[in-house]
């Protein structure tokens, strides 16, 4: 599969909560600030600033599974300004983890605010410096999401 796929995979997911919901108003903010939100779920799945205490990061395929609740808003997000990218930014950088969280979210706010693809091409490189920190490649991130998208879709028609 390629890149591309997922944000039309987004926006079918997209028209069909927003029917399912009957969402007629722009939800652009609220879409930030998920985003911003699961990014603090992931940071905290990763324990990686939690330096007063010693017990370990959860395990890979939860932190996965966060990473990629986070994919589907960035997708949402570009889908809202007409914002797309052709290829998932592979950027093999060594980054301590709590600096790229930091700077992911600095990215994050100043994308909302400002709504541009330079902006929104910075969020998706903080992704790919995040996927390459935390050991996920983008077939682990492909599967992750598409197995993510099924569940939305199961979490709409059952009333979640």
């Amino acid at each position: 599969m390629e890149f591309k796929e997922l944000f039309e995979m987004q926006r079918e997911l997209d028209a069909f909560i927003e029917k399912t919901q009957k969402i007629d108003r722009d939800v652009f903010r609220e879409k930030g600030l998920a985003l911003m939100i699961e990014l603090a779920e992931l940071a905290n799945e990763t324990r990686c600033f939690k330096f007063w205490s010693t017990k370990g990061p959860s395990e890979r395929e939860v932190i996965l599974e966060e990473f990629v609740d986070s994919i589907h808003f960035l997708l949402s997000l570009g889908i809202e300004k007409n914002l797309f990218l052709d290829a998932w930014p592979e950027i093999t950088m060594k980054q301590d983890l709590t600096n790229s969280f930091l700077r992911t979210q600095d990215q994050i706010l100043t994308f909302i605010q400002q709504p541009n693809m330079d902006h929104y091409r910075g969020v998706w490189q903080c992704y790919g410096i995040l996927a390459y920190n935390l050991g996920f490649t983008f077939d682990d991130i492909i599967q992750a999401y598409i197995a993510k998208n099924e569940k939305n879709y199961e979490r709409q028609k059952s009333g979640y």
